[in-house]
């Protein structure tokens, strides 16, 4: 009798008990779900984020259009088929490290605004026009990116002779560097 009377206070409290523990579990179900969903979220954008840098400094760096080739790398790797003169390649050094300083500075702008975009956007109640806003920087900030880069090859391009901008093209032109045929002298 006492075993039996043990098991029924023992099933009665598990009886009593399970709908709370099923809740509570129900509830931390639904809490790990949506965070797993909010981190899936931010590895999205993470990656949409990394992929746009990527393209960019490949599009840069392999082929790409043909003002954003870094003509000023290629120039002092082939500075002897160039015939350039010291003071040349110290010239176009300084351009290309002044560039690369610019756009170091530029990219980290451009990553904030990035993350700052992703803050308004992950708000209760996004703020349109200071998304619109954000956007808009964002794409400032890019074609400042895009110019700084094409000013540094024009200038360049003007440290060279009538010459060596000639080799310069007939390099392009059978160069696996590129795919887009070099278009003429100005």
């Amino acid at each position: 009798m006492k075993t039996k009377v043990m098991f029924g206070l023992l099933a009665g409290f598990l009886w009593l008990g399970f709908p709370l523990s099923h809740s509570v579990c129900a509830a931390s179900m639904a809490s790990a779900q949506e965070e797993l969903s909010e981190t899936w979220d931010e590895i999205g954008r993470a990656l949409r984020n990394w992929a746009g840098r990527a393209r960019d400094y490949f599009s840069f760096t392999i082929g790409g259009s043909h003002e954003e080739r870094p003509l000023i790398s290629l120039m002092l790797r082939n500075r002897d088929k160039l015939g350039l003169s010291d003071a040349q390649v110290r010239n176009l050094e300084q351009l290309r490290n002044d560039f690369q300083k610019e756009s170091i500075r530029k990219d980290a702008d451009l990553r904030v605004a990035e993350m700052d975009l992703n803050a308004l956007l992950e708000a209760q109640n996004v703020d349109m026009a200071k998304v619109e806003a954000k956007v808009r920087e964002i794409e400032r900030l890019r074609a400042d990116l895009r110019i700084a880069r094409i000013r540094a090859i024009e200038k360049g391009k003007e440290q060279l002779t009538a010459d060596q901008r000639k080799k310069l093209q007939e390099l392009l032109a059978e160069s696996q560097f590129t795919s887009i045929k070099p278009r003429p002298e100005r």
